[in-house]
């Protein structure tokens, strides 16, 4: 057989330009090789693939290599675009159109092609920039986090990756500096690039041509720290993403390059040695492994989620909430109650006014991290939870687990409890019936509409991204 990974219909261009320059007929130069010249149409149609020993004869029979036979290379630009038109029309999109393909013949001009093939361009255009709908996207979202769950939230052979990278460019331990992850860029190819101009819908910009990552001068208000982005950029490349199909292959994507920057900035090693320490001494805490690591409080409970369950045996629940109660970030694997949509979204729902995560605003000392108990309908979970801002408002970050585990943690013997019903209306949603009576029908609320109740998701292969400030962006760079 063909060497694997040959495109059938380019290889067939190949022996089929060979065979033209050297003025064989099909049944020539079949006769020259032991095949059929019908046999051999078939071959130079890309409908059946040559055994190694076939290809060695044609190559011998037309004065040329196998090498360069099984070249990835159309040979000539007709050849290149009859390629493109055949792939176009065995694609997906095409295919679901119903539609029949167009078949070429020697007469029909290139001009025909190209314009048959500009049809085809617009139609992929258009498919990647299909709108996704909201609830599109939450059942996206609500699919990736269950099965994120199913596996404790733990990616292996990224942890792996991540650590090979490491070594590679000499980090032994502790925090990851800027310094080193610029070696880690360079060993793959790329320069980190500083700007004040970065395209406002991005957070990073890759030049994949001149091998340039495009970073803003300073880490962004709230924790997106410049490391973390480069890192980010970088997992595009080690994890081979190609631009995302849909809303679905996006958010993976995106939870990839997240979870290698975090596997970098706090390596499977040495994380695990300081949570696994941390439990032998009853003195778990987000806040020391956050320092331990020169994180964000928010990347240290989060990438708890990653290794307590995989490695210590723990199950537990991160959450992220606003000001107004909203949770903007989740994992749980420990059975916390939590708000869902019909569609099984978390997202979005506001938590209970008596957990920790809405109840911490209401704290004169903010500073530091605040501890509960609180009982639910599917048992006590003990939490801890620290509040921040950032341009979008204040938040909380809360890493909790269920009262038997509270043990290992600082912080335990705390004495603030709360009792939760939710999801009973009756807890907190619903207002007491004093309050309900002396007000109803006597208050008119103006409510602050966000504009993203009315707006679709962003359209494009990368949603959000302004493709012509982009391209703008990377040709006032491209000369430097």
């Amino acid at each position: 057989m063909a060497p694997s990974g040959i495109h059938l219909a380019t290889l067939g261009h190949r022996i089929r330009h060979h065979r033209l320059e050297n003025g064989f007929t099909l049944d020539e130069l079949g006769a020259l090789v032991g095949v059929a010249g019908s046999q051999l149409s078939l071959i130079e149609n890309g409908k059946r693939e040559p055994k190694l020993s076939l290809l060695q004869a044609l190559a011998q029979a037309t004065g040329t290599e196998v090498t360069d036979l099984i070249s990835g290379e159309p040979p000539n630009r007709r050849a290149a675009l009859e390629i493109e038109l055949e792939r176009a029309q065995e694609s997906p999109v095409f295919r679901q159109l119903g539609v029949a393909p167009v078949r070429v013949t020697k007469g029909m001009s290139d001009e025909t092609i190209e314009s048959v093939l500009g049809l085809h361009r617009e139609l992929q255009r258009r498919e990647r920039e299909a709108i996704a709908t909201p609830e599109e996207a939450r059942r996206a979202n609500t699919e990736l986090r269950l099965r994120m769950r199913a596996q404790h939230n733990y990616l292996g052979d990224i942890e792996k990756l991540a650590e090979k990278q490491l070594r590679s460019a000499g980090h032994v331990q502790g925090a990851l500096t800027h310094r080193t992850v610029s070696i880690m860029a360079e060993k793959l190819g790329f320069e980190l690039i500083y700007v004040n101009d970065l395209p406002h819908s991005t957070r990073s910009v890759t030049d994949l041509e001149n091998g340039r990552i495009y970073l803003p001068p300073a880490s962004i208000p709230g924790g997106h720290g410049l490391r973390s982005m480069a890192l980010q950029a970088m997992a595009h490349r080690l994890l081979g993403h190609t631009p995302p199909t849909d809303y679905a292959d996006f958010l993976q994507q995106r939870l990839e390059i997240n979870y290698f920057a975090a596997s970098c900035l706090m390596p499977e090693t040495a994380a695990v040695a300081f949570l696994q320490q941390a439990k032998k001494d009853r003195n778990l805490a987000v806040e020391d492994f956050r320092d331990a690591f020169g994180v964000t409080h928010e990347a240290a409970g989060m990438r708890m989620t990653n290794l307590m369950t995989q490695h210590l045996g723990m199950s537990l629940h991160f959450l992220r909430v606003d000001a107004t109660g909203a949770i903007t970030r989740v994992y749980e694997n420990d059975g916390l109650p939590l708000p869902m949509d019909v569609t099984g979204s978390v997202e979005g729902q506001r938590v209970c006014r008596k957990f920790q995560a809405r109840s911490a605003f209401t704290q004169q000392n903010r500073t530091t991290e605040h501890h509960q108990y609180t009982d639910t309908p599917s048992g006590t979970f003990w939490c801890s939870t620290q509040t921040g801002s950032s341009t979008d408002g204040e938040f909380s970050v809360t890493v909790g687990v269920p009262f038997d585990d509270a043990r290992w943690w600082r912080g335990r013997e705390t004495s603030d409890r709360a009792v939760s019903s939710c999801p009973d209306e009756a807890c907190c949603r619903r207002p007491p019936a004093d309050l309900a009576e002396r007000w109803n029908g006597k208050a008119w609320p103006s409510a602050r509409v966000h504009t993203h109740m009315f707006s679709p998701l962003p359209r494009g292969a990368f949603p959000g991204v302004d493709d012509n400030e982009v391209y703008s962006f990377l040709g006032r760079h491209a000369s430097e």
